[in-house]
């Protein structure tokens, strides 16, 4: 029997499992906030962020202590990708997204800086970590002030957060705690049996570790935001939608990768010089690329969700066609690079001047 089936059902089985654990993780700590009397503001804003980011935390930590730095370094990359690319536009095909200003104003500059600081940390080919100790002191730093700035503007906010329900305070003490733990070792039972199955299909098709991880592996760990983010966008709270997209490709950056470069200690978290010179300019460039989509009349279109799912399909036929040996792979770099490339930058230039015109 051919070694893909096996390989595929190993991941897929991880993919299950971190989902599962996550959403126990979440049911079980929100229900020991609510028992301890912690504010629903900040139960949304910490703990169930977090839950959606478990996935990627366990499978990029797991995958540093396997050796295996590409995997635990391009989850996080093509997770950010995922994100804003695929979850966003499937959302905003469901249903045009209402942005909120605080959005544009804070959130996504705040991930443009992040992303931006991120690929210059990379850049020496090494996350060190007195990097990941940085990323996790501005993680630290980014919680309490969205707290802050929350409470100041609550009408805004708590459309933009998820509902929690006091009842599950019921459910005890003891329910909760177990809800944790199984939580954790699902997630930790999924990221192991993912990282090996992703580990093995790179091994048995000489494909590098890198490509897995910013394909096959980061959609699955990103399969809990795009499912929240849909049903957050068929319910018609595209806040929720939108501020999932934002919410995890922080804490991918701040938490998940922090945490790997400080277990690296004095040797450092590697990063492949490809991931450096192509994916993290992507991951920068599409999230640039949602301020002009984010100004245009305060909603991402369908159209607009359906342009950033073209930009993802060009760039996974992008990584896939080099496996397959085929010869349009030069012809699809010269039609991304000298015409879907320029058409836009030509339709984001335009919307942005459109939008400094109308706000003077």
């Amino acid at each position: 029997m051919s070694p893909l089936i096996p390989n595929i059902l190993e991941i897929i089985i991880g993919i299950v499992l971190l989902f599962g654990g996550g959403e126990l993780f979440v049911q079980g700590s929100v229900t020991l906030a609510i028992i301890f009397g912690i504010p629903q503001l900040v139960i949304g804003l910490t703990i169930v962020s977090l839950g959606t980011s478990a996935p990627e935390l366990f499978v990029s930590v797991g995958s540093f202590f396997k050796n295996s730095d590409a995997i635990a370094v391009s989850n996080v990359v093509g997770s950010n990708i995922f994100n804003v690319l695929v979850v966003l536009g499937c959302s905003a095909l469901v249903m045009p997204l209402k942005v909120e200003s605080r959005l544009v104003r804070r959130d996504v500059p705040l991930l443009l800086a992040v992303s931006a600081a991120v690929w210059g940390m990379a850049s020496s080919g090494t996350i060190t970590w007195q990097s990941g100790m940085a990323l996790l002191f501005a993680l630290v730093i980014n919680t309490i002030w969205e707290i802050r700035t929350a409470r100041e503007e609550p009408k805004g906010i708590k459309e933009a957060e998820p509902e929690i329900s006091l009842e599950i305070a019921s459910n005890g003490l003891l329910k909760a705690f177990f809800g944790i733990l199984f939580g954790v070792l699902l997630l930790g039972l999924g990221s192991e049996v993912l990282i090996n199955g992703a580990k093995s299909l790179a091994i048995s098709y000489n494909v590098k570790e890198e490509i897995i991880g910013l394909t096959i592996v980061s959609a699955g760990t990103s399969m809990p935001e795009l499912i929240t983010s849909l049903v957050a966008a068929f319910r018609g709270r595209t806040d929720l939608a939108i501020g999932n997209v934002i919410g995890s490709s922080l804490l991918n950056q701040l938490l998940v990768l922090g945490s790997c470069g400080l277990l690296s200690g004095s040797a450092g978290l590697n990063v492949e010089q490809v991931l450096i010179q192509k994916d993290f300019p992507i991951m920068f460039l599409a999230t640039l690329a949602c301020l002009p989509i984010f100004w245009t009349k305060g909603r991402i279109t369908r159209k607009e969700g359906a342009w950033l799912l073209f930009i993802y399909i060009f760039y996974l036929t992008d990584q896939i066609l080099p496996l397959t040996q085929s010869t349009y792979q030069e012809e699809l770099r010269v039609f991304i690079i000298c015409i879907f490339l320029p058409i836009s930058l030509i339709i984001i230039s335009f919307k942005t001047i459109k939008y400094w015109r109308f706000v003077k």
